[in-house]
């Protein structure tokens, strides 16, 4: 596990899981009534990328995405719905995540998240006291695998990019990495953590 002295960790897909397979939103219209097809057209696909980006904030387009496709839902009362549906923690990854910690290698998080949900995160869910950092798209202003987000993060950690290991569930951005100098892992959830950081699956 030598070679690297940040690592990188992502949160979906890899911190944050769905053991069941079911996203989030799966029984978003029984719950709620708001049908998830219609919540990504009216609101996660034109409003995401610039949310994700620190350009715009949830609040700023959700209401009124609400207010078209589900009026009588509270734009708070789908935010708090979400962030509970979307917690699952992988608490044996975090704990050996933990132990790799506390020999010294500072952990980040490196994560696509709008800053709502980044704070919630971090605070709310403990993430804080796992890792050293941080280093969410919105705060970035760019977002995986666009090559900006690599460079802005290595500059922002004052470190050479061949000293950063990306743990990332996605071969996308793990390929995104190690184009922009560092190193990646590609995670599966089959393999333990000092496997998959010793011995690492081809992203591709």
């Amino acid at each position: 596990m030598a070679g690297f002295q940040i690592l990188m960790v992502d949160v979906d897909g890899v911190i944050v899981v769905r053991p069941d397979g079911r996203r989030w939103d799966a029984d978003l219209m029984a719950d709620l009534g708001v049908d998830p097809a219609d919540l990504q057209a009216a609101f996660f696909t034109p409003h995401w990328p610039a949310i994700v980006t620190g350009r715009a904030r949830i609040e700023d387009h959700l209401p009124a995405a609400l207010a078209r496709i589900a009026p009588e839902v509270a734009a708070e009362t789908l935010i708090a719905y979400w962030f509970e549906k979307d917690a699952i923690l992988d608490q044996v990854l975090l704990d050996d995540l933990s132990a790799l910690r506390a020999t010294g290698v500072p952990m980040h998080l490196a994560t696509v998240q709008d800053h709502r949900r980044a704070d919630h995160l971090w605070n709310a869910l403990g993430l804080k006291g796992r890792f050293d950092g941080l280093l969410h798209s919105a705060l970035i202003g760019h977002a995986k695998p666009d090559p900006a987000y690599f460079d802005a993060v290595a500059r922002r950690l004052d470190t050479a990019p061949a000293d950063l290991l990306l743990l990332d569930d996605s071969p996308r951005n793990v390929a995104a990495a190690i184009g922009a100098g560092w190193q990646g892992r590609l995670w599966t959830g089959e393999q333990s953590l000092a496997d998959c950081l010793a011995h690492p699956v081809p992203p591709g």
